[in-house]
């Protein structure tokens, strides 16, 4: 097993490995992974010593939670598990095999609701389909103006900040959960969360990578004085820093192909592989407590260990920030 740095997550008593695992993946996100196949991903995680594991009932609408669970029911000590909130998940009486970014998901179809009865029926679903008991952290999943536009996502803010947040704050208390958060895309919402109550940790994807450092400031500074602590996923920016040219969900603009084209000559110069960097990149930073991959093979987890396990030297990170190739307020590591 790895020996894996363990991080705390904001003011409580839970911590994590400094690299987790998600779930997109396994669930079939653009491409097919066969149930066993998935399975056994979450197994040699878990195995090589990651303590973390991230899912949600969007991903496969419900096949990744059942899948998860699957396998952590063998597994499940010292695992730290999170789940999300926000969308429930209601039959489906279509034809559609493939629906979304969704290869063959379970017959559901998303219903957002981030009110304060919708959240607790969230967490009792998700803990049939996990067919576990607990769940350690909850995160309320995309909600935000990138995911339903300003008007739309009024109307779920006002559910969430008159009902749901007390949904997750009882969830607490009560022990049944053991820390809160958000899981987006987008960091200003965070921010306004923020004014909304306290959070333990946020789950934020791409927006704090090599590539992208868009949330450094005020974000980041104000998760370090709230104690808030951030787990930064997507750290390839969906691809593009692994020569996709993905980005974002979508075709990378020519700006980012650019910006990876001088990353990846960096890299090699100092003789790195830019999946190491990329992987390792936002642990310099003190207010990260995990980074979240996605792997959906056991193949694949065994390159991601492998860019985990190479030895960065300080002054790769220092020489980065000196080439301009990222924010000049980039933390560096002080030992």
């Amino acid at each position: 097993m790895a020996g894996f740095k363990t991080r705390q997550v904001g003011k409580t008593g839970v911590r994590v490995t400094e690299l987790g695992f998600g779930s997109a993946s396994i669930a079939g996100i653009f491409a097919e992974v066969p149930d066993q196949q998935a399975r056994d991903t979450v197994t040699a995680a878990v195995q090589s010593g990651i303590n973390f594991v991230d899912t949600a009932p969007q991903y496969g609408l419900g096949r990744a939670e059942h899948l998860v669970g699957d396998a952590l029911r063998f597994h499940r000590d010292g695992v730290v598990l999170s789940s999300k909130v926000g969308r429930l998940l209601a039959p489906y009486a279509g034809d559609q095999v493939n629906r979304d970014a969704w290869i063959k998901p379970f017959p559901f179809q998303i219903v957002y609701d981030y009110s304060y009865d919708g959240i607790m029926r969230s967490v009792e679903d998700s803990r049939q389909r996990l067919g576990l008991a607990g769940i350690d952290m909850l995160f309320v999943h995309d909600i935000g103006v990138m995911t339903h536009g300003k008007e739309q996502n009024d109307i779920y803010w006002k559910q969430l900040a008159t009902g749901g947040y007390k949904a997750l704050s009882e969830l607490k208390s009560s022990g049944q959960v053991k820390a809160i958060g958000l899981g987006v895309n987008e960091w200003q919402v965070l921010m306004d969360a923020l004014e909304l109550g306290d959070w333990d940790v946020f789950l934020l994807a791409g927006r704090y990578t090599m590539l992208e450092q868009t949330s450094l400031d005020p974000l980041l500074t104000t998760c370090l004085k709230r104690g808030t602590s951030v787990i930064a996923a997507a750290p390839f920016n969906g691809g593009a820093l692994m020569g996709t040219g993905k980005w974002n969900y979508g075709n990378a603009p020519e700006s980012v192909i650019k910006r990876v084209g001088e990353l990846e000559a960096f890299c090699k110069e100092h003789k790195i592989p830019i999946g190491a960097a990329a992987l390792q990149f936002a642990l310099t930073h003190p207010a990260v407590c995990s980074v979240l991959t996605g792997p959906r093979s056991p193949a694949e987890m065994k390159s991601t260990l492998d860019w985990w396990s190479v030895d960065i030297p300080h002054s790769f990170w220092r020489d980065l920030v000196a080439a301009a190739l990222v924010d000049p307020r980039t933390p560096l590591p002080t030992a």
